[in-house]
């Protein structure tokens, strides 16, 4: 031993260096009790004590919750009904239309391409879906009859933008509407391999980088890792992230022997009507179960569990590291994590966006409860996460009901799981 040179010594020691990180990180989320993470019994009684006052009095048919410190699973609880009309109750074990939660995952898939050095992330989008190329910018749009004028954009669209939703891609446009673009899921045969050129060739909003657009970003990026990757999105997904994670309950689209633990959709009119009922709609109820389960919405169509997100959220908490997996490095979940927008605000919310998630800054952290460098999104139908670094803290909640006059309880959630800190 005494011949082998300092080097050696140096990258041994690195090495133990890294496993030691990797084993101190949570590798499995285990129950413990809120006590030994810092957190109190008592005051997290009062999260399901006021959930269940909602489904009282009709505000929500029921809700699932997970929420875990320092890789410990100290509250995860059903309240409610499945069904209000037989008393189904509703279970832990039921999976939920995560609608733009699925956003954070497919963030994560594409950043896991540019560890490979596949991309940079200015590149151009046109790089790897050349119908992006010469974009064209909306100059003049006629509701009447959908006709309009575009000019030239002075810049592609890069992938950093389609992440960070500056790029000018909306949602919900007449002009997707009449292309055929679905916004969220589709029951009908379609495909990213369609879909997506047909939307490249469709004029953006306004400049690339110009504003900040929530819209069909994410989808456009579901295609990237499909062009990129060789691989049907889907099968990306549950080979580099959902196999890995153990999340095995996610997916685009649920098999028929666990079809019966869909949560069923509720609707609240917006009117002066007040309580909730099953969702009329066919498609927005079945679509994970029905129809013919070929479009893959990288920013709307995964399903999952409460318990499958909440390993997920674990792995971006230790760094890229869950279940003895490393997935991403922690340098890239730092990147992820930093202000990608500039000055320009996310709504009214004065919050900062990443790459896939908003950021709480201090503005945003007196106007909503959380802490400065917590990230957050929530899906369309009533649900939400958000994973706290400085506190190791994450929760995941869902109600499913759309529309909603109740998104406030978003607030209130966040607002009884920080008052059960008490170290």
């Amino acid at each position: 031993m005494k011949h082998l040179s300092p080097l050696f010594f140096l990258l041994f020691t690195a090495f133990l260096s890294a496993q030691t990180t990797l084993q101190t990180k949570p590798q499995q989320l285990t129950p413990a009790t809120p006590e030994s993470v810092g957190m109190s019994s008592e005051r997290l009684a009062r999260l399901d004590a006021w959930l269940k006052d909602r489904v009282a009095e009709n505000a929500i048919p029921g809700s699932m919750m997970l929420v875990a410190r320092r890789g410990k699973i100290v509250h995860y609880s059903a309240v409610g009904y499945n069904d209000t009309r037989t008393k189904e109750a509703l279970t832990r074990e039921h999976i939920f239309r995560i609608m733009s939660m699925s956003k954070a995952i497919t963030s994560v898939a594409v950043m896991m391409l540019y560890e490979e050095g596949k991309f940079r992330l200015d590149d151009p989008v046109s790089n790897f879906i050349p119908e992006f190329k010469n974009p064209q910018v909306l100059a003049y749009f006629n509701e009447k009859d959908t006709t309009y004028t575009a000019v030239p954009a002075k810049n592609e669209v890069t992938i950093r933008q389609l992440l960070n939703h500056t790029a000018g891609i909306p949602y919900s446009h007449p002009l997707y509407v009449k292309a055929g673009i679905p916004d969220f899921f589709s029951t009908e045969p379609k495909t990213l391999s369609q879909t997506i050129p047909a939307l490249a060739r469709l004029p953006l909003m306004h400049e690339p980088g110009e504003k900040w657009t929530y819209g069909l970003n994410t989808d456009v990026l579901g295609y990237l890792v499909e062009r990129v990757s060789g691989m049907r999105f889907g099968d990306f997904l549950k080979a580099r992230i959902f196999a890995p994670l153990g999340m095995n309950d996610t997916g685009f689209y649920i098999p028929d022997n666990k079809k019966n633990r869909l949560m069923h959709l509720y609707t609240e009119p917006d009117s002066a009507q007040y309580g909730v009922s099953r969702h009329p709609d066919w498609a927005e109820e079945n679509y994970p179960i029905a129809g013919a389960k070929t479009y893959e919405s990288g920013g709307a169509g995964l399903t999952s569990t409460v318990l499958d997100y909440a390993k997920f959220l674990q792995m971006l908490l230790n760094g890229g590291s869950y279940n003895g997996r490393q997935l991403l490095s922690r340098k890239t979940i730092e990147l992820m994590c930093s202000n990608q927008i500039g000055a320009l605000s996310t709504w009214d919310r004065e919050a900062d966006f990443g790459l896939g998630f908003e950021i709480v800054t201090e503005k945003s952290a007196r106007l909503q409860p959380g802490t400065p460098g917590a990230l957050s999104w929530g899906g369309r139908n009533f649900s939400t996460y958000w994973w706290d670094p400085k506190e190791e803290l994450l929760c995941i909640w869902t109600s499913q009901v759309v529309p909603t006059k109740h998104w406030y309880m978003n607030s209130q959630v966040k607002q009884l799981v920080y008052q059960t800190l008490v170290d």
